[in-house]
């Protein structure tokens, strides 16, 4: 094998011996620095260079943070209060609640893992309270919505993709909202469905005269988007500073108005928040020395000349990256496709004339569809955990909310206009 091919292998290897994919990727970029007789510490170098110049990988650990914030004491319990009130009056409404509740919380953490974890205990419950919905249902439901919430921003796989791609977070954040909006009613449709041929249950309707004093409870928390909003397209704060503003913000809503932050709670906030950013800062570190390897074998550029062969216009191309991310979905975790797999692609895109940030949103919807995907999907696996549920169970329904979740891809993909809209309104020349 090249030096190249025992990289990866070392990679795969040390992967599935149980060593974390960012350090896999360290070790097999080292071996093929030394294979080639290169200067081993250029893997320090490319490590820390990357790392440390850039500014916007701060928003990460603050976004994180702000979640956690978000996520402590009442504020959750006002937040569905609030869902329920805009749709539980619908047959099936409790699990038309549960998507509406990651929209709204879409705006505060940024991560499906998170809101998945934030709310998945409580709607299980809720759902199954009295045989009202199928164990199976409500598990593969809260996954399924849970992929709503990294592309309604704030998001970190956006954040990573404006990383990789130097491409305006702003523009990408904008981006996301109608792609997101579309998931979310897409799902929706299907609930209302599924809700008279399976005869789901009808809530008890919430009175008009309660809407105001449940609107104002969560008013504070669904403030956050706007706040967030406010700072980055007034050009008040940077990306970084708008995410350093939400978690203030959420600090002082939790601690100060609601009063559920105890100084033991915010400790662990701390402590959680630190843990994640970890885990995701070593695959950056891991994806920023293996990219160096990819750049040093000239693997964009092949790929980029391939392409060029095939001849494919760039709605071809934004075919075969849905094709390709779908498939290394159902295997690979989303950060790695992002950090690793979309760089090799970025050259091709730019020889094309494919626009980055519609690029940005088709890549990171086809990864979040990935979370739901099996055999790997890490919402699956989550959600049996939380709920107690066969994987198979709830894989038998995730299925046809994947089938619409795919149908709303193809829509993102071949409309660049759902995509563009709102940041082209905003100045975006793309």
């Amino acid at each position: 094998m090249t030096p190249f091919g025992y990289a990866v292998f070392a990679i795969v290897a040390l992967s599935l011996l149980g060593l974390p994919v960012g350090h896999a990727m360290i070790a097999g970029s080292v071996l093929y620095l030394y294979l080639k007789g290169l200067d081993v510490g250029t893997a320090a170098e490319q490590l820390l260079n990357g790392m440390y110049t850039s500014y916007l990988l701060l928003a990460i650990p603050l976004f994180i943070l702000a979640a956690e914030f978000m996520n402590s004491g009442p504020i959750m319990d006002r937040l569905l209060r609030f869902c329920n009130a805009l749709v539980g009056r619908w047959r099936g409404g409790l699990a038309q609640v549960n998507v509406v509740q990651s929209i709204v919380f879409a705006s505060m953490s940024g991560s499906a893992l998170a809101d998945a974890a934030a709310s998945g205990r409580l709607m299980q419950t809720m759902m199954t309270k009295d045989g009202r919905y199928p164990a199976s249902f409500a598990a593969a439901l809260t996954a399924v919505s849970s992929v709503i919430g990294p592309i309604i921003p704030p998001s970190i796989p956006l954040v990573l993709y404006a990383l990789v791609a130097d491409t305006s977070i702003g523009y990408l954040f904008l981006a996301g909202v109608i792609p997101g909006l579309l998931l979310g009613a897409v799902q929706m449709a299907l609930i209302s469905l599924q809700a008279k041929r399976r005869n789901f249950p009808v809530e008890a309707a919430v009175p008009l005269r309660e809407l105001p004093r449940v609107t104002w409870e969560a008013f504070p928390a669904l403030l956050m988007p706007v706040i967030l909003f406010g700072c980055l397209y007034t050009g008040i704060t940077t990306p970084t500073e708008a995410a350093a503003a939400a978690a203030a913000y959420a600090l002082l809503i939790s601690a100060l108005l609601y009063r559920s932050v105890s100084w033991t709670g915010f400790y662990g906030s701390l402590m959680t928040s630190a843990r994640t950013t970890i885990s995701i800062g070593m695959l950056i570190a891991g994806a920023l020395v293996f990219n160096y390897v990819i750049t040093a074998e000239n693997i964009p550029r092949a790929l980029a000349a391939l392409m060029k062969g095939y001849e494919l216009s760039p709605l071809g191309f934004l075919l075969f990256v849905n094709v390709l991310l779908l498939v290394l979905g159902c295997f690979l975790e989303g950060t790695t496709i992002l950090l690793v797999i979309v760089p090799v692609l970025l050259p091709t895109a730019q020889t094309l004339g494919v626009d980055p940030v519609h690029l940005g949103v088709v890549a990171v919807v086809n990864i979040m569809i990935g979370l739901v995907t099996p055999p790997y999907g890490l919402l699956l696996f989550m959600m049996t955990k939380i709920s107690g549920v066969p994987l198979k169970d709830i894989v038998r329904e995730v299925m046809p909310f994947l089938g619409v979740m795919i149908g709303a891809l193809a829509l993102v993909t071949f409309v660049p206009d759902l995509v563009l809209f709102l940041p082209r309104l905003l100045g975006y020349k793309g």
